[in-house]
């Protein structure tokens, strides 16, 4: 038997991601194409990490392959991911590709929980991936990551990030005593932040996570006009002072321009430890319905159980403590569907354009 590029495509565009729902040939992930007698190989490349989900597109794309005629096929999955565009006038940072905010209206909604274990789990996913601890008042990356020490500076100007579980992480928590309070005005904050952001030698990030302060003042706004954002994520409970206030977050990034990649419910049923009892103390179907009057995407939702308040108390968060836990696949759940929003963007073509300088003689 034999099989033509033709029928390969027609085969190909048959297997559906399971992550995007599109097929593998309209949704352009495939490349490569080599047909040699009965011999197929071919390319197929993610716009986003899913190191988990590679051995079952392979299966999937190969096996559609020889169902068409082929002797054999090899699919080579990988994930290549690009920078996407960000508000108008605001140049990206040379070695982040995206950066993805992580916000709530108000604070004890769980966003910085929701931020570490997003981060975890998009490098566990095989992206480069970074954590800015934006929320100078209250760091809590440090804790939560299991890290402490001071960053180096190699040239008395910049600092290296600090790391831990394949995470670079960069926190004010790293540069001053954990029970000095920040006595700080909003310009001092914003400045201090813009200097963790852009003094801090990031290492080729494919994405960076800020976790944003709680709230929608002055620090969020100037954060939300001056930091290059790809897109952000509204962490919520289920009841409604806390959608009051994500609302409100949810219409600043807006009115800025920042596109709103979903809506994560944290805390939205409580799991009893001793019977397993589950109960929405908070209500339900909050997040879900604020999603559907602004029309974004619903994440996920989390719940409220010690194991995770437990784990991320003791520096090991859920998707590093337990990796295979229906949790942590919840986490890594969030983090395709943030990582697959991101690259149905635009991209960033700012990089292909030349610099042009215009001399008086």
């Amino acid at each position: 038997m034999s099989i033509n590029q033709d029928a390969v495509k027609a085969a190909l565009s048959a297997v559906i991601d399971p992550n995007t729902g599109k097929d593998l040939v309209s949704s352009k992930t495939i490349k490569n194409v080599k047909v040699e007698g009965d011999s197929v190989t071919f390319d197929v490349e993610l716009g986003y990490p899913a190191k988990s989900q590679f051995a079952a597109i392979r299966a999937a794309a190969e096996g559609a392959v020889k169902a068409a005629g082929a002797g054999s096929a090899t699919a080579n999955v990988h994930s290549k991911i690009t920078a996407h565009t960000v508000q108008r006038g605001i140049k990206l940072l040379p070695t982040v590709k995206n950066i993805i905010a992580v916000a709530s209206g108000k604070g004890g909604v769980g966003k910085s929980t929701t931020a570490v274990n997003l981060a975890l789990a998009l490098a566990a996913e095989g992206a480069q991936v970074g954590v800015l601890d934006a929320d100078i008042y209250g760091p809590s990356q440090p804790m939560m990551l299991g890290i402490a020490g001071r960053p180096e500076s190699k040239d008395g100007k910049t600092m290296e990030p600090l790391e831990n579980y394949g995470v670079q992480v960069s926190s004010i928590g790293f540069l001053i005593d954990p029970d000095e309070p920040m006595v700080w005005r909003g310009p001092m904050v914003t400045q201090a932040l813009q200097q963790l952001l852009e003094q801090t030698n990031w290492r080729d990030l494919d994405y960076l996570i800020v976790d944003m302060p709680p709230g929608t003042g002055d620090i969020q706004l100037t954060l939300s006009q001056k930091v290059p954002v790809t897109g952000a994520v509204i962490v919520t409970t289920p009841q409604d002072i806390a959608l009051l206030d994500a609302r409100k977050g949810l219409k600043m990034f807006e009115k800025v321009g920042i596109p709103i990649l979903g809506v994560v419910e944290n805390m939205s049923t409580h799991i009893c430890s001793n019977c397993g009892h589950t109960e929405a103390i908070f209500g339900e179907g909050g997040g879900e319905k604020m999603t559907k009057d602004f029309n974004v995407d619903f994440l996920g939702r989390l719940p409220l159980t010690l194991a995770i308040r437990e784990q991320t108390d003791s520096g090991r968060p859920t998707v590093v403590a337990d990796p295979d836990g229906a949790v942590a696949q919840v986490y890594k759940e969030i983090a395709r569907k943030v990582a697959i929003k991101i690259a149905e963007k635009a991209k960033d073509m700012s990089s292909k354009f030349p610099n042009i300088v215009v001399k008086n003689d």
